[in-house]
């Protein structure tokens, strides 16, 4: 079998069964300057886990005779637990956040300054993983060549991430490897300009990314050589390929369910569904959905309803079904506030959440109202630009424009799977679909003229009949009264 080791540059094939070559494989593993350091790094880790195993008997029932309580309905509610501050001086934006895939006990921040010419060469570039139980200092700190834009766990193995720099560079880590990474793309092989989402694929050998950027191109990376993107597309609306009328990515969606499926908000507001095993690359780019004002700053589809998918971009956030192009199906009030994420719960279909740059964070329950949030917090004076759940929902990190990191805790009322959920929003989602196909019948004018005309005059004459029959009854009423 082969093995891929952190400390070894290449693969090495080893057959378990040779005695001899197994242990030579482990003598020169042994000899390499990095096991020992990856070695202390896991004797630490290990050396928690122990202590906590010690003091803790997790075998121990705490309430053997209490006889089980029926959950009240308690108010929609949330709590401030941690704020992970940048640690520098010059205060940067928390402009990406991922967390840690086995537990989510780390999260990761990527810091950087969005805003035009006002880095200073006294701006740090580093970027941060916190352990959530201590806001005091990094657990460790990420050293890019230029500052992270967005990062992300690889979910097939917890010890890497890969990051979308400031310049356009794509930089991958091994944790166990130190803060420097261990690879990065080429300046003249990578994007134009700064990378705005990069996420993992899913691939047999978990090395597999892609990115998406302003410079209007999404490209395709594996991650153990990063020398030049394994794929390009452009996203030109016309299907011509041309980068000089692309459309820049701001934000991407992947659904492991549909492996060849991926979905890119502009910062133009439209979303690009593509399909990137489409025989030809004017193919790939499927359909688009036009609904914002603005950049599509959030883009996720709901992981119980796949064919739904959520955005946010201006000043509302706006639920959309894969099968209509026309229109979104759901979409909240315009807020008082620029909306900057937003993000699906991941263990409620009917509820997602959004921030915005008032400093608040908005949960929304579509199930329960659909004109106002369930629960409005104000997290923090400044704006908050990136927002991040927990996989079992019940914590989310917000990142600030001054580099704080929040982690709230959700009530359970809001992180726990109600009673006929699914099949309540599979209702409403129904009910919504076929309103809106009917209202774009009508916008379209699919009707004929004789059917429309008929219907006004139905309509009219209903109308005319009511107000005679209400008229008479008054009449009636007023003459036994006379009487």
């Amino acid at each position: 079998f082969t093995i891929y080791t952190p400390f070894m540059k290449e693969e090495t094939y080893v057959n378990p069964q040779e005695m001899e070559q197994t242990i030579r494989f482990r003598k020169k593993v042994e000899k390499d300057e990095s096991y020992i350091n990856s070695i202390l790094q896991l004797g630490s880790a290990m050396e928690h886990c122990i202590r906590q195993n010690n003091a803790v008997d997790i075998y121990q029932e705490y309430f053997e005779d209490e006889e089980e309580v029926e959950e009240s309905q308690e108010p929609p509610s949330a709590k401030t637990i941690n704020v992970f501050r940048d640690p520098n001086e010059l205060k940067r934006t928390v402009t990406g956040l991922s967390w840690h895939p086995d537990g989510g006990r780390k999260l990761a921040a990527a810091y950087s300054c969005l805003e035009f010419q006002k880095t200073s060469r006294e701006t740090s570039l580093d970027s941060y993983i916190w352990d959530v139980e201590n806001p005091n200092r990094p657990e460790m700190t990420l050293k890019p060549a230029s500052p992270l834009v967005c990062l992300d766990y690889n979910p097939k193995d917890s010890h890497t991430l890969v990051g979308g720099c400031y310049n356009g560079q794509i930089a991958y880590w091994d944790t166990r490897r130190g803060s420097q990474p261990v690879e990065v793309s080429s300046v003249e092989h990578s994007h134009r300009d700064p990378v705005y989402k990069i996420i993992w694929l899913q691939s047999k050998t978990g090395t597999d990314a892609f990115s998406a950027s302003t410079d209007g191109q999404v490209l395709w990376w594996d991650v153990r050589r990063l020398s030049e993107p394994t794929e390009c597309l452009v996203l030109d609306p016309s299907r011509e390929g041309h980068l000089d009328r692309a459309l820049g990515g701001v934000s991407l969606e992947f659904e492991s369910t549909m492996p060849t499926k991926f979905m890119v908000g502009t910062e133009q507001g439209v979303v690009m569904s593509c399909n990137r095993k489409a025989k030809t690359p004017a193919e790939k780019i499927v359909c688009t959905y036009d609904g914002h004002h603005g950049p599509v700053y959030a883009l996720q589809r709901n992981p119980f309803f796949p064919k739904n998918f959520l955005t946010v971009g201006d000043w509302t956030a706006r639920i959309w079904s894969e099968d209509i192009k026309e229109s979104s199906i759901m979409w909240t009030r315009y807020q008082m506030s620029y909306l900057t994420d937003a993000c699906w719960s991941p263990v409620r279909p009917a509820v997602f959440f959004t921030v915005k740059m008032d400093g608040v964070l908005d949960i929304w329950d579509i199930l329960f109202k659909q004109n106002d949030p369930t629960l409005s917090l104000k997290v923090c004076d400044e704006a908050l630009y990136s927002l991040r759940l927990q996989d079992n929902g019940r914590l989310v990190a917000c990142g600030s424009q001054q580099g704080g990191a929040t982690l709230l805790e959700i009530c359970s009322g809001l992180s726990t799977l109600q009673k006929n959920e699914k099949s309540l929003l599979a209702a409403e989602r129904s009910r919504s679909e076929q309103s809106r196909e009917e209202d774009t019948g009508r916008d379209d004018g699919d009707d004929p003229p004789d059917q429309l005309i008929s219907r006004a005059e139905t309509d009219f004459y209903s109308v005319v009949e009511t107000e005679t029959r209400r008229r008479r009854d008054r009449e009636e009423q007023s003459n036994r009264v006379r009487v």
